[in-house]
């Protein structure tokens, strides 16, 4: 332990260190793994497959690089890696993904870190990462309360 940070709470030491939830360390890593397949960094024998959308089709939200869930019968493929981390990697903008010099991946690093620096899960246990959920329920409910 630190010396006079006993008396802090978990979450309160976090800040004053400046370090953040082993939940953003966890999806940070994701979304670097994410970047290096799509990149070609791994090798194509051996690395994960990634879908990705429809090439040429124009999105209004997130980035053109969008990955597609891979339709699943059961739980245990449903929360594998490649599902997982879709609808947080379709959530990032382009100017996070697209890198344009030799040092993609640190700029990739550097600026998903200034995109998710305002996220409550970087210093907070129970938060979750924010815009990243699915948008069809919303559409489902907007749609069906315009019908009614």
């Amino acid at each position: 332990m630190i010396q006079g940070m006993g008396n802090f709470k978990y979450p309160e030491r976090l800040r004053q260190l400046e370090l953040p939830t082993l939940a953003y360390r966890r999806n940070s890593g994701d979304m670097i793994v994410t970047y290096k397949l799509l990149s070609g960094l791994y090798d194509d024998q051996v690395a994960l497959h990634l879908d990705m959308g429809t090439i040429g089709q124009h999105y209004t939200r997130g980035n053109s690089r969008k990955l597609t869930v891979i339709r699943c019968r059961f739980d245990s493929r449903k929360y594998c890696f490649t599902n997982r981390i879709v609808n947080m990697w379709n959530s990032l903008p382009d100017n996070v993904i697209l890198a344009n010099n030799v040092n993609s991946l640190k700029q990739f690093e550097t600026r998903l870190d200034e995109f998710w620096s305002d996220q409550d899960i970087m210093f907070d246990l129970t938060a979750e990462i924010t815009g990243t959920g699915d948008r069809s329920e919303f559409k489902l409910e907007t749609v069906s309360e315009s019908i009614v």
